[in-house]
């Protein structure tokens, strides 16, 4: 039997992080890319939820767990699937341990979701041009239309 260190806000017993504060710490990274791509404030979502702005503080930092009927409360208001939240979550338990990488610093950089916005607001076919601009200004095949 493994034993699994008790973990209370960014304290750790016993070296190391357990597996479902890294659930917790995932699913809030989730919620904040999801409110600053629709560009909601922490004070906005919380109003739309019935919380306090620094209750959606601690759920994007994984100090406090979300329950599931605030998940669905949260998905609701930020037009996502529950499922949304759990997504990249088994690949996160592969790398347990390891930091998030450059993936995840390019996703909170201003530029990249101000890049986001302005994409989804374009309609499909020049979407698809952009994309095919952009491939091939980095060397890779148009897509097919």
């Amino acid at each position: 039997m493994q034993i699994v260190p008790f973990r209370h806000g960014s304290e750790t017993i016993g070296g190391s992080i357990s597996m479902g504060n890294n659930i917790d710490i995932h699913l809030g990274k989730r919620l904040r890319r999801r409110r600053r791509l629709l560009g909601l404030t922490q004070q906005q979502l919380a109003g739309t939820v019935g919380v306090r702005f620094q209750q959606i503080q601690k759920y994007e930092c994984g100090a406090n767990r979300i329950s599931a009927a605030r998940l669905w409360q949260l998905s609701e208001a930020l037009d996502v699937p529950v499922g949304y939240f759990y997504d990249g979550l088994s690949e996160q338990a592969r790398r347990e341990g390891q930091s998030e990488g450059e993936g995840g610093e390019m996703f909170a950089r201003k530029e990249t979701l101000d890049l986001i916005r302005a994409y989804y607001l374009l309609g499909e076919r020049p979407r698809r041009r952009l994309l095919d601009l952009a491939k091939s200004l980095n060397g890779a095949e148009p897509a097919e239309a």
